[in-house]
């Protein structure tokens, strides 16, 4: 005869186990890390067992980020700001069609707007000409390097060269057009070339750095270098405003010594920043518009 403390044959010991995240959810599946219910949608493979989603996000902090030799932080999956910049370009050069060239003429840089909009120092790095052929070569060279410098530099570091050598290709078309040619400074220019060459440019000595041939890379600069005097129409002055850039920017984050590498990560595009700001300041003052 049982005693009433005891339970009866065939009545459960307790209510059933519900998973935490999911109250209405019968879960009798435990994780391995915490011992408590989880339910299929919460549940995690382990090397051993299961763990539940709580327990993934707590481990994963405790993991140190794996980091290039560089500073950038070592992620998976696709270059995302590189394929970013490419769908900014494609839907931008589609609008430049599609409004009959008044998105271009817009945000297109000429010396001659640059000091009253200074915007289009930037957002003309995302135009292009008309023709099929001159997005389709910038988008190609920037996906032959681009993926590699973001994840050699990380995002943050590609951002700032990609941005800032785009930059320095407006630059580089201020401070050399001469004004009194050809009307040089109310010339629009367009096109992604003066951050590319940026890439190019930084992507030299990161190769050293690594003990890599850059060969192919320099000779591939030359030759685009050299095209512009063949072919007319080509502002040779901003490839070499972003290649400027971009070698200075990618020398300064290859050289940065471990301890130092997240200072230079900030400092170093703020200085190069500061250059640009000076250097056009400079130049509108020298031809009196300051």
């Amino acid at each position: 005869m049982s005693t009433p403390s005891s339970p009866q044959y065939g009545q459960p010991a307790g209510p059933p186990p519900v998973c935490p995240r999911h109250p209405d959810r019968v879960s009798y599946v435990r994780c391995q890390r915490c011992g408590r219910p989880t339910c299929p949608e919460c549940q995690r493979p382990a090397p051993v067992g299961i763990q539940c989603v709580d327990c993934v996000k707590e481990a994963s902090r405790t993991v140190p980020s794996v980091r290039t030799m560089f500073g950038g932080t070592v992620r998976g999956g696709r270059p995302v700001v590189t394929l970013t910049i490419i769908a900014l370009c494609a839907v931008s050069w589609v609008l430049q069609l599609v409004t009959g060239g008044e998105w271009t003429q817009r945000w297109a840089f000429a010396p001659s707007v640059g000091l009253d909009e200074p915007w289009r120092f930037l957002t003309a790095a995302f135009l292009h000409s008309t023709s099929p052929l001159h997005i389709l070569f910038n988008m190609y060279a920037l996906w032959l390097v681009g993926p590699f410098l973001e994840q050699a530099f990380g995002r943050a570091r590609f951002v700032a060269l990609y941005v800032l050598s785009a930059v320095g290709g407006s630059v580089g078309y201020l401070l050399l057009a001469t004004p009194t040619i050809d009307g040089g400074w109310n010339s629009a220019v367009v096109g992604a070339s003066g951050a590319v060459f940026g890439l190019f440019g930084a992507i030299i000595p990161a190769l050293r750095r690594m003990g890599r041939n850059a060969t192919q890379i320099v000779v591939l600069i030359a030759i685009n270098m050299a095209i512009p005097f063949l072919f007319p129409g080509i502002a040779w002055q901003a490839h070499l405003g972003g290649l400027v850039v971009g070698l200075a920017m990618g020398a300064g984050f290859a050289a940065a010594p471990r301890e130092r590498q997240a200072l230079v990560a900030w400092a170093l595009p703020t200085a190069v920043a500061v250059v640009l700001l000076g250097a056009t300041l400079w130049k509108y003052a020298s031809v009196g518009w300051l």
